[in-house]
């Protein structure tokens, strides 16, 4: 199956590069005013047409996709005309970072799910467990440009808690302190983001579990409970909850890009959307390729976890 998959990228590349493509040249704005910004309004036509050529921007988007690919399979992806630089570049100098918030957000929040899951699945009905699903329930219809802007009012605005955005403080050398101090705000908006869906998959996955056969028996035999919720009722639950953190990685892709914009954080998730912005072709498929790999490697590593934790999915697969 993981061999099947990796084939499967090749095409899925190719086709997701060609249809990035193809649509930004129906788009209606130029990337040639992206690029020249200001100068765009006083430049002479002339002038325009010889930046374009330059760029490769007068080609059509299908000679321009079959350049950027025959470079890309060689390690060349282009330079990124928002940022000035190769595009490996932008990629090495703010990839890190991208990774630091999500990867902290994503920890953050399957710690905090398997704690209020787990006690949901296992005491169902009780006041805990609803008042869990019901803030779940309320943070899930929250879109994260809300809770973001509602953490700077509170937390950076009106109490001062915390920094509103950056990566450090104006002119500040980016310590751990100073990095950790304005990562908390951005980390905790992206965690509460994912919460809700992780939180209500592994309630449902708890409490079927404990109905399962396997669960009652164990029960029947007068096992401990701690051996019960250990030794059979985990595995089972875990297994669906791993595949659903793989299903949820483009949200936390998308609250990624959200919260790097709000938060003015260096990262590729806000670099993202400068690149779609201004049409910045090279930066903007390298970007929507690894984000499509990503996506591909987090379902495959979500299904090699469901079956080590269950031995009957890798039977069945």
């Amino acid at each position: 199956m993981s061999v099947r998959r990796a084939l499967f990228a090749i095409p899925l590349t190719a086709a997701v590069s060609l249809a990035l493509f193809a649509l930004a040249a129906g788009s209606p704005f130029d990337p040639l005013a992206g690029y020249l910004g200001d100068r765009y309004l006083t430049m002479s036509t002339a002038d325009k047409q010889r930046v374009a050529t330059e760029l490769g921007l007068d080609a059509p988007w299908w000679q321009q996709w079959a350049s950027w690919i025959g470079h890309a399979v060689t390690g060349d992806l282009g330079s990124s005309r928002s940022y000035a630089q190769p595009v490996t570049t932008v990629l090495a100098e703010r990839g890190p970072w991208t990774l630091l918030l999500s990867g902290t957000a994503l920890a953050a929040a399957i710690v905090l799910a398997l704690a209020a899951g787990m006690w949901g699945g296992l005491h169902p009905r009780g006041r805990l467990d609803r008042a869990i699903a019901a803030t779940a329930t309320v943070v899930q219809a929250v879109p994260p440009f809300v809770l973001s802007l509602g953490a700077v009012t509170i937390f950076a605005v009106s109490l001062r808690w915390l920094p509103v955005a950056g990566l450090t403080d104006p002119g500040a050398d980016p310590t751990a302190a100073q990095i950790t101090r304005h990562l908390v705000l951005p980390a905790a908006v992206l965690t509460l983001s994912l919460l809700p869906w992780l939180v209500h998959s592994l309630r449902q996955s708890v409490r079927s579990a404990a109905e399962s056969d396997a669960v009652l028996g164990a029960r029947a035999r007068g096992l401990p409970e701690p051996v019960v919720v250990g030794r059979h009722l985990l595995p089972v639950a875990l297994g669906p909850f791993t595949t659903v953190i793989g299903l949820r990685l483009p949200e936390l892709l998308v609250g990624a890009a959200i919260v790097e914009e709000i938060f003015s954080w260096p990262g590729l998730a806000g670099s993202l959307v400068t690149a779609a912005r201004e049409l910045d072709f090279p930066l903007l498929a390298a970007l929507t390729i690894g984000t499509t790999w990503l996506v591909l490697a987090g379902s495959l590593l979500a299904d090699l976890a469901h079956a080590l934790l269950d031995p009957q999915v890798a039977d069945d697969a």
